[in-house]
């Protein structure tokens, strides 16, 4: 394998000789990529043959090690079979997911991602990447203090209308499963006449790496506060639902709002630091989940992208 450095992504050119079985190829230097992405953050293969859906989940599962099932989810995937693989979450091709770390609400968060690209979009589609070290660091002092203080509050409200359901979100269609789940999580539950759920959590907001302990900034704060949204859904979410409504927003951990230029702050702070790659047929992405946060840009076209999350801990 070859290496071309660009932090925090280093890319790897596999060029396989031709019929090489991408799952033997990715099986046989799974040790060699992990340590690659232990030591940049992530990861980029180019030049795998991965001829389809069926090949990439193959391949997807091949690096994972440990496969963990997703709860809580935000949107929409299909389940591919093999443990924690899964499609790109269904989200509007027109709108951003901002800067994140996937599941860092939750109490079980993946400290691997996958990501497979079968079908690469005509433009736009990139799975952009910030290293959490540097975010942390550029961000105000006074800002990070008050988070890593008080931790990091997200409301969710379930309801028929809009969004992911609770079914969904919580593998389950029974309700007192759905409260032992969040009573076992640190999850506050109120549920509505009308069948809806409103969901509390508080998370920490900075987390040290497990493995270096390093301090990340290891939230989704700003992707899921209200002022992310783009202007003319949030006045549509509001009209309809109400402030109190909103599919999620977020706050700091005692409650306190978060006001437009805070949100901005952050994600001007993210922009400062993301790296793009486009997608190419056939590219593997392996992602350090606490220490490099990920987005998806909109984009034009059909676009493919088969996701696993591995390794899972607790922050």
């Amino acid at each position: 394998m070859t290496r071309l450095q660009a932090q925090p992504l280093v890319r790897v050119d596999a060029a396989p000789a031709p019929g090489t079985d991408a799952v033997a190829w990715a099986s046989g230097h799974r040790a060699e990529l992990r340590d690659l992405v232990a030591r940049h953050g992530a990861v980029l293969v180019r030049g795998l043959d991965l001829d389809g859906r069926e090949r990439a989940v193959e391949t997807v599962g091949a690096v994972l090690g440990e496969g963990m099932t997703e709860r809580e989810g935000f949107a929409p995937r299909d389940p591919y079979g093999a443990p924690g693989v899964y499609s790109s979450s269904h989200w509007p091709a027109d709108q951003p997911m901002c800067m994140h770390h996937e599941l860092s609400y939750a109490a079980r968060a993946p400290r691997l991602l996958a990501f497979a690209c079968v079908t690469p979009p005509a433009s736009g589609g990139v799975t952009a990447l910030a290293d959490a070290r540097a975010v942390l660091n550029d961000l105000p002092p006074e800002l990070v203090e008050a988070f890593e203080r008080h931790g990091w509050r997200l409301t969710r409200h379930y309801n028929p209308f809009i969004g992911i359901g609770w079914q969904d979100a919580f593998g389950s269609s029974d309700r007192a499963e759905v409260d032992r789940h969040c009573a076992e999580h640190g999850i506050e539950t109120r549920w509505g006449a009308d069948g809806s759920l409103r969901t509390t959590q508080t998370r920490p907001a900075v987390l040290a790496h497990p493995d270096t302990g390093e301090r990340c900034w290891f939230n989704q704060i700003a992707f899921l506060n209200e002022w992310t949204m783009a202007p003319e859904v949030h006045a549509f979410l509001t009209a309809e639902f109400g402030p109190e409504g909103l599919p999620f927003n977020t706050f700091r951990g005692d409650g306190t709002p978060l006001d437009r230029a805070t949100v901005d702050l952050i994600n001007e702070v993210y922009e400062r630091h993301t790296v793009r790659e486009p997608w190419q047929r056939g590219d593997l992405l392996l992602v350090d989940n606490v220490r490099t946060a990920h987005s998806r840009e909109p984009y034009r076209g059909e676009r493919e992208i088969v996701v696993g999350l591995g390794e899972p801990f607790t922050p």
